[in-house]
Order: C-alpha cells, then sequence, then structure tokens
C-alpha cells in the first residue's frame, strides 16, 4: 500500500487502539475503513489520498447533521458520541485552513476564472473544491464566494 499512506496511516490508527483497548476510539476507526471498503467495492478502485480525505469529510459532514439532529431532540449523550467519532476522524485529515488563507484561494480563484457574477460560481468552486476538501466546510466556501460574487 504505499500508494495510499493515508489509508496505511488508518490501519496502523485501528491496531494502536487495538493494542491500547480504546474500545470507543476502535469502533470509529473500523467504521473509518469500513466506509473506505465500501468505496474500493463499489467503484473497483484503490482509493487514494485524496479521495480518501472526501471520505473522511464526507463522514465528518454526516456526524454534524446527525448531532444537530440529536441535540434538537434532547439526546445529548448521543450527540456527545458522534462529537468523539468527529475528533477521531479529524485526526486524519489534514491541518484545516485559516480564515486568511481561504480568503486567498477565494481570491485566487476568482481571479483565474474571470468570475463576475452568480453564473461564475461553478467554475470557482470548480477551481476550489479539490484544494479544500477536508480542510475547510464547503458549505461556508460556497457563501464566502456568494458575497463576494453578488
Amino acid at each position: 500500500m504505499p500508494d495510499n499512506p493515508l489509508k496505511a496511516q488508518i490501519n496502523e490508527a485501528m491496531k494502536a487502539a487495538m493494542r491500547a483497548k480504546e474500545k470507543e476510539r476502535l469502533g470509529t476507526i473500523r467504521l473509518v475503513l469500513a466506509e473506505i471498503k465500501k468505496v474500493e467495492i463499489d467503484e473497483r478502485i484503490n482509493p487514494d489520498d485524496t479521495r480518501v480525505i472526501s471520505i473522511l469529510d464526507k463522514m465528518v459532514k454526516q456526524r454534524r447533521d446527525s448531532i444537530k439532529q440529536f441535540t434538537d431532540a434532547g439526546r445529548n449523550e448521543l450527540a456527545a458520541k458522534e462529537q468523539s467519532e468527529i475528533e477521531v476522524i479529524h485526526e486524519f485529515l489534514p491541518q484545516p485552513l485559516s480564515q486568511e488563507e481561504i480568503a486567498s484561494l477565494i481570491d485566487e480563484a476568482i481571479a483565474s476564472t474571470g468570475a463576475a457574477s452568480m453564473q461564475d460560481m461553478g467554475k470557482v468552486m470548480g477551481l476550489l473544491k479539490p484544494h479544500m476538501t477536508g480542510r475547510a466546510d464547503m458549505g461556508m466556501i460556497s457563501g464566502l464566494i456568494k458575497q463576494r460574487l453578488s
């Protein structure tokens, strides 16, 4: 697996969690590996690090949605479990971008695509997504681009 260091890192973390008998952490890491395996089987590919990051990003997004629903329903113990899963998943994601880095990447993308109105938003998002997946909330990025283009 030298072509996929992130997946290897996750496997090593699973082994470490097993040895340390960290039951909750181990459960989350197994969920991550199961999701990666599902993509491998469904798409008949060996996902590269970029694909693994997008899988992890999707898992974080799902957990954020669940936290909101659990909190609204008064199920704080379930929301806390989802939050602890997010923390474990974040260990494998790249460092988040700072607000300054995000602003500068958005400015560069708008300049390089020549975006002038909301009709050009797709071009800007298409350019930014590969650089920001797993490093920034794409919903927030979308909102920032809308502000700049409107």
